[in-house]
């Protein structure tokens, strides 16, 4: 393992304006510019901040030039790191200004996880507290620390270790992190919190969140925005759970028709749970429509109707009397505690329209009494709707692996949301920088059909120039929304890039193509180092499913990370799935991020073998690569044992060609990937490789 530092500033004050993600990669891009005589001046930083994904779109080479001189800068002098920093900074608040001035919160699910402005709003600081309090209280070994007073900074104090953020993904979804690999101390080691830390967001990837920027070290630090802004997309995460017909086909008494069925699947959770509200709100006779969790509800009269419907025995006709709009917050909120929901926000959170305890509110009303009845015909046409298992594992897979990008486009529902070419488009050149034309791209929404065709034939052919096997396979394919092919082409995307990383990172290889013969040569080859005899033939090796094998692969490359005393002998399914779920959280926990399910193990899903062993792979041959850097100045970027030691794409959004070496964590397959053999309309095989 590497060192456990992250890059140093001086500047205390610079330094909490970046996470440690930001700051490693502004650091290599910084040391990019040193001349024959290792200094960078001001007039270097124009050319390179035009290329950034944060400016290039708004300003022009000249542009930034005349910003930079505004304060009489001499170009020609030079500058140190630290100076670059402050200029970055200075074109970025220019920037935000120039965008309307827009205000970043802890939101419950961002794209990125901004630094520019730290707001914490102390409603939903308490909010969370509460929640956390609630579902944690009776924790075997957090019961200790609990509950936690939301006046005070104790959330974050207590999030520094990794166990607090580790537990709430569990109470999220269930069965995430096995928690055997947690370090569960009262003082853990700096190593030990590094762990936590990593598997903890590797994890939240997992199951969803947007961690684009976050750190391992900048959780250690507690930050209290980054801290407070992973712990709402957790807690949105488990409320909004259960908001899709498979897990609560009672909604299907949403819709009227089997056409609308099929538009209730596509939604977003939050539409849904919009939807929800809406219809009971017609059944109470409220004649307007909410369309947001923010200035629709904040004069409490949508919550009053509403709180009619589903528990008219607690209603008091003063609620909709009222004419003070806090008064009323106050008896709505009344009205929800004799329900028995907890009550986590203030009337003043509701006058005030704050959207995230809004949605959480009115989630909380969904699971304590949707006033849904049961239509068995309906109930029975929309499971017909849902997508087998295998496809419904696959669609999670690549939808995981897409968000986990830092795209601008969230994917909600991949085979509806891929249809118009857009989002193929974005992952290309996230991946491929420069391989996208943006100029003959059309952003949604787009109503012209046409336009839909253009951008998904477009990434077919970009998908043919990486000599992806797509014969007779067209745009319209994708837009007619081909469940099969969509998967198929992703598969190879993601199969594709993963080799691509790994050949970059070996030095060894010359150029040559990595192939799966490789990656599986090299895991062999690794166990045996280690002193251990297991040997696999294939990645399709039926010994596989007793993980023993990936258990003495993940003790090679790192002796440390795997605790034998948990370890069964594999023999029965029971045993299998323990070791499964242990493999899953130390592979986590070392760096690695991967989205497969401890069935895929089990079962031996030869797709999800090969990422695992691809995942592990990247991790191990980038410490050796590390380790054989030069020693990195105090300033320097120093790796440590976190998603940054495969960082995801930076916030900076700079063209990442030279960093793609480190983006694996975020390029791993996930879950039961795609059976790659998809036909077109013609009937033509496509997605055929070779495992």
């Amino acid at each position: 393992m590497s060192k456990f530092e992250g890059v140093l500033v001086s500047d205390q004050w610079l330094q909490g304006q970046f996470t440690q993600v930001e700051l490693r990669s502004l650091k290599s891009k910084f040391i990019s510019l040193k001349n024959q005589n290792s200094k960078v001046t001001f007039g270097d930083l124009p050319p390179l901040m035009a290329k950034l994904n944060a400016f290039r779109d708004m300003y022009g080479e000249d542009e930034i030039r005349g910003i930079l001189g505004e304060s009489g800068t001499d170009f020609t002098n030079d500058i140190d790191f630290e100076a670059f920093l402050k200029a970055y900074l200075n074109l970025q608040s220019q920037a935000t200004a120039k965008q309307g001035g827009r205000r970043h919160s802890s939101s419950f699910l961002k794209e990125t996880v901004t630094t520019l402005l730290h707001t914490i709003s102390e409603s939903e600081k308490a909010c969370y507290v509460a929640h956390v309090n609630s579902y944690l209280g009776d924790d075997p070994f957090l019961k200790q620390y609990l509950p936690l007073d939301p006046a005070t900074n104790e959330i974050f104090d207590l999030a520094k270790d990794g166990i607090l953020l580790c537990k709430l993904i569990n109470v999220a979804v269930p069965g995430t992190i096995d928690e055997r690999a947690i370090n569960c101390k009262r003082n853990p080691s700096l190593w030990e919190v590094n762990e936590n830390h990593t598997l903890c967001l590797n994890s939240a990837k997992a199951i969803g969140c947007t961690v684009v920027n976050i750190g391992a070290q900048d959780l250690v630090e507690g930050r209290p925005h980054l801290v407070l802004g992973l712990i709402s997309q957790i807690i949105k995460i488990q409320l909004l759970a259960d908001l899709n017909l498979k897990k609560t086909p009672q909604l299907v008494e949403l819709v009227d028709d089997n056409e609308e069925i099929e538009e209730l699947l596509n939604l977003s959770p939050e539409k849904v749970l919009l939807k929800w509200m809406n219809f009971h709100l017609q059944r109470a006779g409220y004649e307007k429509t909410v369309r947001n969790f923010s200035s629709d509800v904040k004069d409490g009269e949508a919550y009053a109707y509403l709180l009619n419907v589903l528990a008219p025995e607690h209603c008091s006709p003063a609620t909709l009397d009222t004419k003070d709009a806090n008064e009323r917050a106050n008896l709505v909120l009344d009205h929800a505690e004799k329900m028995g929901c907890k009550r986590y926000l203030t009337p003043r959170d509701v006058a005030e329209g704050t959207s995230n305890l809004n949605l959480a509110f009115v989630a909380q009303l969904f699971h304590h009494r949707s006033g849904l009845s049961t239509d068995t015909r309906k109930m029975s046409y929309a499971e017909m709707m849902t997508d087998d298992v295998q496809t419904s594992r696959e669609e999670r897979c690549f939808r995981l692996w897409i968000n986990s990008l830092g795209i601008s486009t969230h994917v909600n529902n991949l085979f509806e949301d891929v249809r118009n070419g857009w989002i193929l488009l974005e992952v290309l050149d996230r991946i491929f920088p420069g391989s996208v034309n943006w100029k003959q791209a059309t952003r949604p929404p787009i109503k012209m059909p046409f336009r839909k065709v253009e951008n998904c034939n477009q990434a077919i052919k970009i998908g043919k120039q990486l000599r992806f096997s797509l014969v007779n396979v067209a745009g319209n394919d994708i837009v007619q929304g081909n469940k099969k092919l969509i998967l198929a082409l992703l598969w190879q995307l993601m199969r594709f890039t993963m080799l691509q990383l790994l050949k970059n990172l070996r030095s060894h290889s010359q150029g040559k193509e990595i192939s799966d013969a490789d990656i599986l040569r090299w895991m062999n080859r690794k166990v045996k180092s280690g002193g251990r005899n297991s040997h696999i033939e294939s990645f399709k090796d039926k010994s596989l499913s007793s993980g023993l094998f990936f258990l003495e692969l993940l003790s090679s490359v790192e002796p440390r990370v795997v605790n034998w005393n948990l370890v069964t002998k594999g023999e029965s399914d029971d045993e299998k799935r323990l070791n499964a779920t242990y493999i899953i959280s130390v592979a986590r926990k070392l760096g690695c991020s991967i989205f497969l399910l401890p069935e895929d193990i089990m079962e031996v899903n030869q797709k999800m073998i090969l990422t695992l062993a691809a995942s592990i792979m990247y991790w191990s041959l980038q410490q050796q690569t590390e380790d054989t850097d030069s020693s990195p100045s105090p300033t320097d970027t120093a790796t440590t044992n976190t998603p940054e030691a495969s960082p995801a794409p930076s916030v900076c959004g700079e063209d990442e060609s030279s960093s793609m070496g480190g983006e694996f964590s975020n390029m791993s397959v996930d879950d039961a990937t795609s059976d790659t053999t998809a036909t077109s309309s013609d009937g033509v095989s496509a997605g055929d490789e070779q495992l």
